[in-house]
């Protein structure tokens, strides 16, 4: 999700090829988790050369060593903009969403889970068992909508 924050002059953009993020940003910055390391950082880097906003988005980067420390950089104005997690945007109430990234421009997110051969704790296993479910499969994220 493309975020601003709460009182910021910024509103609903459309993101799709030509997108200009760089230029969005203005006279400031773009905060983005580690783009090197962070999962949140690789899919926005991901995004942005894949919609070809990169070469001009990289100088005005502001890395955070993770995607909340990202939130905050807007959340506290440090920053005009950033990429982060919707969960994550939902939960902090000095931003709000002004965009949203295609689907295709980045490889889908994904949360891999496993338990060790070690694992012992019974609620490690009852939390596999229902993201095995037919409850957990039948949650399914829509256009940022859980259903």
């Amino acid at each position: 999700m493309l975020i601003a924050a709460k009182n910021s002059n910024l509103d609903k953009v459309d993101i799709g090829k030509g997108f200009d993020i760089a230029k969005l940003a203005g006279d400031g910055r773009i905060a983005v988790a580690d783009v090197k390391a962070v999962p949140a950082g690789l899919y926005a880097k991901a995004a942005l050369e894949s919609l070809g906003a990169w070469a001009a988005a990289e100088p005005k980067l502001a890395i955070a060593e993770d995607v909340r420390a990202a939130l905050a950089f807007v959340a506290r104005r440090k920053t005009s903009v950033g990429i982060v997690y919707e969960t994550d945007a939902r939960i902090e109430s000095f931003v709000k969403i002004i965009g949203m990234f295609p689907e295709d421009s980045h490889e889908p997110i994904t949360y891999p889970v496993a338990a060790t051969a070690e694992t012992t704790n019974a609620v490690v296993t009852r939390y596999l068992n229902f993201l095995r479910s037919s409850s957990a499969k039948a949650t399914v994220i829509i256009e940022g909508n859980v259903r």
